[in-house]
């Protein structure tokens, strides 16, 4: 089977893990997703993966809560994420390690970028948590972060629209869908792909961004083998 790329960053929202509920966790989503991230690394391909932890705590909406202390938070519902991830990999038969940025060795092994590449040089498919480890900084650019210091060939950005549109699909009937696009054309135009610091780090490390729909979980393996599906942001 011929794959496009040696090593992959996939990053999954908190909200994609929920499902139709929202919030929380959908074991039947959850195995959907992690069935095709199993299709994908049968290929062959290396694997990371950052998630969200939006179905659990968005701490931009916490009100008067100090926003250090709403990062953590979220930091640690990101955890919850990687663990319930890995298990459900791990019941589909791959070898899971799960890196968290904040120190919790009881759950997780610290996380260490060297050790995290030889993982993958094993056929370790291998979860970050917790983010960057940092407050201010969004899920995104913890994805970004690590792409750039496992040397991935591209990230995957899995959402729950088919790619990025001019303007919001689901408010507006004529939103134009790109298929292709530059950094700097989503950061002049503000598309909402992702926060500006992943945006920058992405287009100043030169890796590129593929925004496609996880409501279809075969888009991971299809694109993984180099399919068109998505919209492609470069440098």
């Amino acid at each position: 089977m011929n794959r496009k790329y040696n090593r992959i960053l996939i990053k999954l929202s908190g909200e994609a893990l929920a499902g139709e509920k929202s919030t929380g966790l959908d074991f039947d989503v959850i195995t959907n997703i992690c069935s095709s991230i199993k299709k994908a690394a049968d290929t062959g391909v290396q694997i990371g993966i950052v998630v969200g932890g939006g179905n659990f705590w968005r701490g931009r909406t916490c009100g008067d809560m100090d926003r250090t202390t709403a990062d953590h938070i979220g930091m640690l519902a990101t955890a919850m994420n990687a663990l319930a991830v890995g298990d459900t990999l791990k019941s589909l038969g791959l070898d899971v390690r799960v890196q968290t940025a904040i120190n919790m060795v009881q759950v997780a092994e610290p996380l260490i970028r060297n050790k995290a590449i030889r993982h993958m040089e094993k056929g370790r498919v291998v979860i970050f948590g917790c983010g960057t480890g940092n407050p201010f900084f969004s899920t995104d650019t913890a994805a970004a972060l690590r792409a750039a210091e496992i040397e991935a060939d591209i990230l995957f950005k899995a959402t729950m629209v088919d790619g990025v549109y001019d303007k919001d699909p689901h408010k507006f009937d004529d939103a134009v869908k790109y298929d292709t696009l530059l950094f700097d054309e989503v950061l002049t135009k503000n598309l909402g792909v992702m926060d500006s610091t992943a945006a920058s780090m992405c287009r100043d490390n030169r890796i590129p961004v593929l925004v496609f729909d996880l409501g279809r979980p075969d888009n991971i393996v299809d694109a993984v083998l180099g399919e068109n599906v998505g919209t492609v942001v470069t440098a």
